[in-house]
């Protein structure tokens, strides 16, 4: 199916299926999301990231999140 007719079907779908298929979406993509930060992080590639925000915190140039 193309990303055409997927956007025609989902145009046609009645108010409460388009809720529901916009939940899963919403899901789907954040399970994606997770699987490829843990896929990063596996393959080492946020190691420089984590460790430039270390170096930052343990140098004070940190700013405390307001509640």
């Amino acid at each position: 199916m193309s990303v055409e007719e997927l956007q025609s079907a989902v145009a046609q779908l009645p108010a409460e299926e388009l809720d529901r298929f916009s939940r899963w979406l919403e899901e789907f993509l954040a399970d994606q999301w997770d699987q490829r930060i843990e896929a990063d992080i596996l393959a080492g590639r946020l190691d420089a990231a984590g460790r430039r925000a270390d170096e930052e915190f343990e140098a004070g140039h940190c700013t405390p999140l307001l509640p």
